[in-house]
């Protein structure tokens, strides 16, 4: 049974601790913990995924602990040699750094500054030589990496499994080793990589940390867990009504998982809106409100939160068009009285209102663009001077000639 006096800070947002027992020991010596955590800067913002660990190790925080984030510069420019994720593209240096440098800005938008240490790989990596990483390879067995779930199981179909690929576990292990951690934090997806960190400390003479795993955050689309590369983050620098709508666009099923890994409601309350839930005893797009007001409240303020939501009852529910469109200007390729010819492509493209090429046509194809109400389908549309581009669920743009 969980300490009675840290029963908060270990059950809430825990998916396992390793060893719990341990670690409460650990809390009660009165020790200043060293609390690890990485984080591959594989793109370059930080969400609601990355928050459900940075919040507990805020909790960590203020109880007197340290935090030591490792960003994985290193281990990113490698990638993913097998193209099996989606997650860890190979990136250029300079990609990587461009990314890590948004990190350090969205990283202390949660964790207390003063009581955190950040930790580059590359101060360590950059001066490994082969004989270090003979010296690491040496402290495991093929079998005990064949131990990890998804190594074994492609292992066994005969899918191949790169050298590189065995190398990663050995890599975040012993990151824990340079930053010498006493507890490294971890989604529940991290336990193989996380307990041989714990191994390789203990074979080079160190005390073995502790484990502390988080569940995964479940992204917008209700299947995989969020992450950019996915498409399915919620960003903690998003715009208030832009968070805000993705919020409530989750699955109803996800409403109590939210609400316990990235709120702040006491857990009486989190038990009601379950409750509520299961017996059908409370409108869900209610909750659901509440739950995109909390969100949007800690990163951008209680205001931006209460104009998100009427933003949303506008737009989305009473199906009006908002008063502050941004406007954007358009050159004109023919005119005809009051009628414009325009190519959208160039202006959407050049101002970030859509990613690529690509996303423009899957947008247009999927009839999610439109113009005064009317879907679209090509770049080249006729409107007036001071028509209104809707592009997806959330954006409106007023076009403006020239």
């Amino acid at each position: 049974m969980t300490n009675f006096k840290f029963g908060p800070l270990l059950q809430r947002g825990v998916a396992e601790i390793i060893v719990e027992q341990e670690l409460i020991k650990l809390l009660e010596s009165g020790k200043h913990l060293r609390l690890k955590q990485g984080f591959d800067p594989s793109s370059p913002d930080i969400h609601l995924g990355h928050v459900t660990g940075l919040r507990k190790l805020r909790l960590f925080q203020e109880l007197g602990h340290k935090v030591i984030l490792v960003v994985g510069d290193w281990t990113a420019r490698i990638g993913d040699p097998s193209g099996q994720s989606a997650t860890r593209p190979m990136l250029s240096s300079l990609e990587v750094e461009a990314n890590a440098q948004t990190y350090m800005k969205q990283f202390f938008k949660v964790l207390d500054k003063d009581k955190t240490e950040v930790r580059w790989q590359s101060e360590w990596y950059n001066k490994f030589t082969l004989d270090n990483v003979i010296k690491l390879t040496s402290k495991f067995t093929l079998a005990q990496l064949l131990a990890r779930e998804d190594f074994n199981k492609r292992y066994g179909s005969g899918n191949p499994i790169s050298l590189t690929e065995l190398l990663y576990p050995l890599l975040q292990g012993y990151d824990s080793v340079v930053t010498k951690a006493d507890v490294e934090f971890g989604g529940i997806d991290q336990k193989f990589n996380c307990l041989l960190g714990r191994e390789l400390q203990q074979s080079m003479g160190q005390p073995a940390q502790q484990v502390f795993l988080i569940p995964l955050l479940i992204g917008t689309d209700g299947s995989q867990k969020m992450s950019k590369s996915l498409g399915n983050h919620i960003g903690i620098d998003e715009p208030p009504q832009e968070m805000y709508g993705k919020v409530m666009s989750i699955p109803d099923y996800l409403i109590t998982d939210y609400f316990e890994l990235v709120t702040d409601i006491p857990d009486e309350e989190l038990a009601m809106f379950e409750e509520q839930l299961n017996t059908h005893s409370a409108n869900p797009m209610s909750l659901k409100k509440r739950l995109a007001h909390e969100i949007v409240k800690q990163f951008h303020g209680n205001q931006a939160a209460i104009e998100a939501e009427e933003h949303f009852t506008e737009v989305f529910q009473k199906r009006e068009i908002p008063d502050d469109i941004p406007k954007y200007t358009f050159t004109a390729k023919h005119a005809q009285d009051k009628s414009y010819q325009i190519d959208i492509a160039p202006t959407l493209l050049q101002k970030g209102l859509v990613k690529s090429n690509s996303e423009l046509k899957r947008l247009l194809a999927q009839g999610a663009i439109e113009l005064n109400g009317q879907k679209v389908s090509s770049t080249i549309i006729d409107t007036q001077d001071g028509g209104i581009l809707k592009i997806g669920k959330r954006r409106f743009i007023r076009i403006a000639i020239k």
